[in-house]
């Protein structure tokens, strides 16, 4: 019966569905690319300024440190809410799905800086050290030895992080944030359609399964170890 409902509310509302799966994709898709872009760097500024690091720099690896952590302790759902000035700053409205994109990539970066730094910390030290030893500078090691050698977790953590994202993107929803999570509250919660509500968590399991599917299969092709 439940499948059965799913399915029959799938084919008289697959336009409504198609576009509100697209909108989640677009979300996550465009927060994940700013995401990788701050956080991996971020990540790696974390790693190699901490006490023994090929750029120590306690102080600074404090304070962003700090600022990570920060952003790591806000749930989504309040950071969404108090950054809708930032919001209205960047896309001039803090409703829909381009606005979501906002507190979804801030949301995003503190996570994917701390999976990358803990990737890099998982680099033996012993090839640093040969690296150094050769004459390597510290940006020699960083491109040829620490993130080839992380790359494999660092990818993980992607996927982790594009999983994580859809979950978040759910939430947007809830704030008209369009995508899947805006279809479940509105034809779901509102009126009281179990078939829309069980349709939505259908596709976004399936969303999820794909990503963690293909996150994976890259892990294999990259890992030689």
């Amino acid at each position: 019966m439940f499948f059965n409902s799913v399915v029959d509310w799938l084919s008289l509302n697959s336009s409504l569905i198609f576009d509100a799966t697209l909108q989640t994709l677009y979300m996550v898709s465009v927060a994940g690319i700013v995401g990788f872009a701050v956080g991996i760097p971020l990540g790696v500024v974390l790693h190699t300024t901490k006490k023994g690091g090929l750029w120590q720099n306690v102080a600074l690896n404090r304070i962003l440190g700090a600022v990570v952590n920060i952003g790591r302790s806000v749930p989504f759902i309040v950071l969404m809410v108090a950054i809708i000035p930032v919001t209205k700053f960047f896309v001039g409205t803090f409703i829909g799905t381009t606005a979501a994109i906002v507190p979804l990539s801030i949301g995003a970066i503190p996570f994917v800086a701390r999976l990358v730094e803990g990737a890099l910390i998982e680099v033996p030290t012993g090839l640093i050290e040969a690296a150094q030893s050769m004459g390597a500078t510290p940006m020699q090691i960083i491109r040829k030895v620490l993130l080839p050698e992380a790359l494999p977790t660092i990818i993980n953590s992607v996927t982790i992080t594009l999983v994580t994202l859809v979950s978040y993107s759910a939430m947007a929803g809830t704030v008209g944030g369009g995508g899947l999570g805006d279809v479940a509250i509105r034809y779901g919660f509102y009126r009281y359609d179990i078939g829309v509500m069980a349709a939505t968590v259908v596709l976004l399991i399936i969303i999820v399964q794909l990503v963690q599917s293909f996150g994976d299969a890259i892990v294999r092709q990259v890992d030689h170890k």
